[in-house]
């Protein structure tokens, strides 16, 4: 009877024991789930770099690369050139035009040569010779006519060879005084707007016929040649497309429960597909405006929730080396930084 009453208590003892293992292993399941549901989502996202597109002005072919793909770039490097001699030729008549017009108004401020002024007193002294020598006819013809030796018509004539040869004086004086008291401002006034019309379309040529040397207008690296030599673009098309800036930056969306809690200047971790350590990055902004949620932010509760677009700037010189386009989640760096 001790004997069984001690396997009874042992069967007893074991069944105690079974049942608290399951009641801690189910406490520390609990605990793990409830530290994973306290801990926050990584913010998924794409990598990026700040885009500059550098657009044709004008439908000329491409005459010279100084450049390829994948090739770093300083600001003011040329990085390919369009054929010039059209704009050119442009140009140069643009500015031979306006040195006819600057001419012409520094002719009309200096006002007439004194030789023609001089040029312009003989003649009104040749008309006011021939007005007296007409008027000494018309006087003999008067005299003529009176006593019935000249008829009406010769007197006549007389009269109209007088009359034109004083309207001639009257001409030459008129002449002589526009010369003599220069030009009119209004004349002054148009020379000058034309001088600035042809000056401001020598600037504007100048401009066009400057960017068909098509330089990098910020350091980075060239991300797209889209033309070959020889190729024409259309006006408006992309000639270069350029990866600017010091680093890339991951494009995050973030859901709106932690939208506020989130501000530029907080530190974060990315993690890049494909790469193995993570980087520190920095909040550069945030939109105020919800954006376009991607497919791969629409997952559990955060189907139905709105989301804002944010850029973090990663840190350091490895960064620098990353292409755009990679996926990647980012995490606040107190969160822990092994993902």
């Amino acid at each position: 009877m001790k004997t069984t009453g001690a396997v009874l208590f042992a069967k007893t003892a074991i069944r105690f024991a079974a049942v608290a293992i399951r009641f801690v292993a189910v406490a520390l399941s609990l605990a793990l789930l409830s530290a994973c549901d306290a801990e926050p989502e990584t913010l998924p996202g794409t990598l990026e770099w700040d885009r500059v597109d550098i657009l044709a002005e004008a439908s000329e072919p491409v005459v010279e690369l100084s450049v390829r793909e994948g090739e770093r770039v300083e600001a003011g490097q040329l990085l390919l050139r369009l054929d010039p001699r059209r704009t050119q030729a442009r140009l140069d008549e643009a500015r031979a035009t306006l040195r006819q017009q600057q001419a012409r108004l520094e002719e009309l401020r200096h006002g007439a040569r004194p030789e023609t002024v001089d040029a312009a007193r003989a003649e009104l002294a040749q008309a006011e010779s021939d007005r007296d020598t007409a008027r000494t006819a018309l006087r003999r013809a008067r005299s003529l006519q009176e006593r019935g030796a000249l008829a009406q018509a010769g007197l006549d004539d007389a009269r109209n060879a007088f009359d034109t040869a004083e309207a001639r004086v009257n001409a030459q004086k008129a002449r002589l005084t526009e010369l003599l008291h220069g030009t009119r401002p209004e004349q002054l006034e148009q020379a000058e707007a034309a001088v600035d019309s042809a000056t401001a379309r020598v600037v504007g040529l100048a401009i066009s016929r400057q960017r068909l040397d098509v330089i990098a207008p910020a350091p980075g690296r060239v991300d797209a040649l889209p033309h070959r030599l020889g190729d024409q673009p259309t006006t408006g098309a992309t000639l270069v497309t350029l990866l600017a800036g010091a680093a890339p930056y991951a494009r995050v969306f973030i859901s709106e429960p932690r939208r506020a809690s989130i501000h530029p200047g907080d530190r974060y971790r990315v993690r890049v597909d494909g790469v193995d350590t993570p980087f520190d990055a920095v909040v550069r902004s945030v939109r105020s405006e919800p954006a376009f949620t991607p497919y791969y932010a629409l997952t559990g509760d955060d189907a139905n929730r709105l989301s804002y677009q944010a850029e973090l700037v990663l840190q350091g010189e490895a960064a620098r080396q990353l292409p755009a386009g990679l996926p990647c989640q980012a995490w606040p760096a107190e969160d822990g930084d092994e993902r």
